[in-house]
């Protein structure tokens, strides 16, 4: 179930998704349908469940989805990634002790410690020696850089093998530096830019989030290239915002 998602983002393609909180494959073939490229399906802040995972995963089809995990849990990892995910988002790494757990746990051995089970993605059972000969080539791992204490360490992070990218997360980034929310605080600027010049040095893509296109730009514009625009539930609720209002002015118009 593995995809060129790996391999894409290695050459440096600029990447497009969203993230994807609620848990339906309704919602799910609804955005893969709007032409993204990925869907970053976020457990760390949704009750998102393991079988949720699986069954949003199934409804992408081709398109690859990423899991932001809970946390650095060696069961959710593998769990996401026997649920057919191109790759997982460990949140919160401000160590490179904490990176390299996350990609040990991601890789099978000799890379990791991930172990093998007759899930989705080793073809219920069918397609273990295909599957484990390509999850280590394929698996992407992520790790996020969203704390002052990974912003200090970032040149050691970014050196951790196995990782694949680092993604910005603006807004923990901010409350770290006691400027919550001020995303154009020049602390909290600065501070994405030491993480995009350490990862861009050692090779390694940079993920970034903003709830608008215009929010995501400039960094696009700085070498960015793995993007999550957006939240469905966002979405929803800014176009829901949009239609009731709409319809109370041409009822009242009428």
């Amino acid at each position: 179930m593995l995809h060129n998602f790996r391999h894409r983002l290695a050459r440096g393609d600029l990447l497009l998704g969203t993230i994807v909180a609620i848990e339906s494959p309704e919602v799910v073939e609804t955005l893969t349908a709007a032409g993204f490229d990925w869907l970053f399906i976020d457990a760390e802040h949704s009750p998102l469940s393991p079988l949720g995972v699986q069954r949003m995963v199934l409804a992408a089809g081709e398109v690859p989805c990423v899991v932001r995990v809970p946390a650095n849990d060696e069961a959710w990892i593998k769990q996401s990634l026997d649920a057919g995910a191109a790759g997982i988002i460990v949140p919160l790494v401000n160590t490179p002790a904490q990176a390299a757990l996350a990609v040990q746990r991601a890789k099978y051995p000799p890379l990791g410690v991930r172990g093998v089970g007759p899930s989705r993605a080793l073809g219920y059972g069918y397609g273990i020696a295909d599957y484990v000969a390509r999850a280590n080539a394929e698996t992407v791992v992520i790790v996020q850089a969203e704390h002052r204490d990974a912003v200090a360490a970032i040149d050691d992070i970014v050196a951790v093998p196995g990782l694949d990218a680092v993604f910005v997360g603006p807004f923990d980034l901010s409350l770290s530096l006691g400027v919550p929310g001020q995303l154009e605080h020049p602390e909290v600027v600065a501070s994405i830019e030491r993480v995009l010049v350490a990862a861009q040095g050692a090779g390694l893509p940079v993920g970034f989030f903003g709830v608008t296109p215009a929010a995501v730009q400039p960094w696009i514009n700085r070498g960015a290239t793995l993007i999550a625009c957006g939240v469905d539930l966002m979405m929803l609720a800014a176009k829901a915002r949009e239609t009731a209002t709409e319809l109370r002015q041409h009822i009242r118009a009428g």
